[in-house]
């Protein structure tokens, strides 16, 4: 760690012996070829690690990584970019400084399909739960999870130097399904972006975009632990990665008790241990996030995007940008944003961005108003507790049953097959009985499902629908279990009651009014 204190000091000084100078510049079509490097960077990143996403989980991937030119077809239809080109477009339609509602509203809206973090963020708008609230950890158990940290991209591309612009627009957008460690993921990424433009050592990269987070947060707690990794094992990122794992591998709240983990912060440490020790090399850097496991295709896919604005689009070896021409005009799926059109309309909004934050154009050259670092506030979603129990539906010690309740077997994505309870009956209610400091009940929303009241020790607490309409390409069977129906944390420690009682009112568009009941956690204090 005295090597990171010193590190810290000394791009304190170098920001200090440069303060006379109030401007950074770049030609315009410098500015273009990074932005393009950073999306094509994306593009290589997510094609490369898909066929092994949560594959290796809590393991490090040993196995041979094949890839060829023509795999990066398959981001066009990858979340990782036409979730954030979906924002862009919100952009396009009605300004830079659109009100958040109208980025929720269509990000909520839109056909594609979403998981976690999104999913709870597009269920809480449908209830009616606007942002910054749909973020939240009191109506998102999945407010830490990845979501945001993969689609922030846009964010750092379009502001060039800027961390302060940076992390003004990620604290907007990133509430929409985050909070607290969920949001810095994506304050994390959009300032790699922004430094990386100016800086072409990746450990200064890294040092100056923790500098947008807050010191106290866990997610700069773990990148800390990532850096104080590579200076005691410069030469071994296994075993950086073996000391962050052990230390922080079980810390996902919303896949508790399972090896599945989309936590932002680990995600997050996998794509700073790939710029440290890749040390400047796009496919090694590329390729050390991949084999770290867990989400393998978001995380190289941000390291990699990273590195492309550091080298700049003709910079990135040919190997891995020949096909990019070939799909260059191709729309990404649910948008009406190319590769081509990506770079057009980041340039055009990384421009207007410049002007508004204090920059201006002269000649070819872009002037922009220096921006130093200002770590964002202190947020945390889930203080002081850790996951204590799965519950199965069939553990009668725990659940109380009231009303025409009947057992069916149904495929869970991740167990297999598994025993849910359903009803349909107004009035039906289920109770989970519980001695710690929350609890979550898990299940199914579905096009079939109504709306349901939820108590916490027999007091009302809110009300939902779990209706859920199917997307495409079959979101509503199998991926759709695991939802979380009700969740209440941060109770005193003690026994209590978490209730779910059926309405008799649904949706227009619901087929049914059931509720599916899977399984419970049960957390309790540190």
């Amino acid at each position: 760690m005295k090597n990171y204190t010193f590190f810290l000091l000394f791009l304190g000084f170098i920001s200090c012996e440069n303060s006379n100078q109030e401007y950074i510049t770049i030609a315009e079509d410098k500015l273009r070829n990074k932005i393009a490097g950073g999306w094509a960077g994306k593009m290589i990143g997510v094609s490369y690690g898909a066929p092994t996403e949560f594959v290796y989980n809590g393991r490090i991937n040993e196995d041979p990584i094949d890839w060829s030119p023509e795999t990066l077809r398959r981001s066009i239809s990858e979340d990782d970019l036409y979730v954030q080109m979906s924002f862009m477009m919100t952009m396009d339609k009605y300004g830079i400084d659109a009100p958040v509602e109208k980025f929720g509203e269509a990000f909520a809206n839109s056909g594609y399909m979403l998981w976690h973090a999104n999913r709870g963020a597009r269920m809480n708008i449908w209830n009616g739960i606007m942002p910054p609230d749909s973020g939240h950890p009191d109506y998102n158990l999945h407010s830490d999870d990845i979501d945001f940290q993969i689609e922030a991209d846009y964010i750092g591309l379009m502001n060039p130097g800027m961390p302060q612009s940076s992390n003004k627009i990620c604290d907007k957008i990133g509430h929409i399904m985050n909070y607290g460690d969920g949001v810095y993921g994506g304050m994390f990424v959009s300032a790699l972006y922004a430094a990386a433009y100016f800086e072409n050592d990746v450990k200064k990269v890294l040092f100056t975009a923790m500098k947008s987070l807050p010191i106290e947060s866990s997610y700069h707690a773990i990148l800390r632990d990532v850096v104080d990794g590579y200076e005691r094992n410069p030469k071994d990122w296994k075993k950086t990665w073996k000391r962050i794992y052990d230390k922080w591998g079980e810390t996902d709240i919303c896949c508790a008790l399972s090896e599945y983990n989309i936590d932002a912060k680990l995600n997050g440490a996998f794509i700073a241990i790939g710029l440290l020790y890749g040390e400047g090399d796009f496919e090694r850097s590329m390729e050390i996030s991949a084999r770290c496991g867990a989400d393998s295709d978001c995380n190289p896919s941000n390291c990699a995007g990273v590195m492309g604005i550091i080298l700049g689009y003709d910079k990135i070896p040919s190997e891995w940008t020949k096909y990019i021409d070939e799909i260059a005009d191709s729309l990404f799926i649910y948008t009406d944003y190319s590769f081509n059109k990506a770079v057009d309309r980041t340039l055009y909004y990384a421009k207007e961005l410049v002007f508004k934050n204090g920059g201006k154009m002269e000649d070819d050259f872009l002037f922009i108003k220096k921006q130093e670092p200002v770590p964002a506030k202190l947020e945390v979603s889930f203080p002081n507790i850790f996951p204590k129990e799965k519950v199965t539906i069939t553990d009668t010690n725990y659940w109380e049953w009231k009303g025409d309740w009947e057992k069916v077997s149904q495929t869970n994505q991740w167990d297999g097959e598994e025993t849910q309870m359903q009803a349909e009956t107004a009035g039906s209610e289920l109770t989970l009985k519980f001695n710690g400091t929350g609890a979550v009940i898990m299940g199914r929303f579905d096009i079939d499902c109504g709306q349901v009241d939820i108590f916490i020790d027999d007091e009302f607490h809110r009300s939902r629908d779990n209706y859920y309409k199917k997307m495409n390409w079959g979101a509503g069977d199998g991926w759709l279990n695991g939802a979380h129906l009700a969740h209440i944390m941060n109770l005193e420690k003690g026994d209590h009651k978490l209730s779910i009682k059926i309405k008799n009112e649904k949706s227009e568009k619901s087929e049914g009014n059931k509720l599916k009941v899977a399984r419970a956690i049960i957390y309790d204090e540190i």
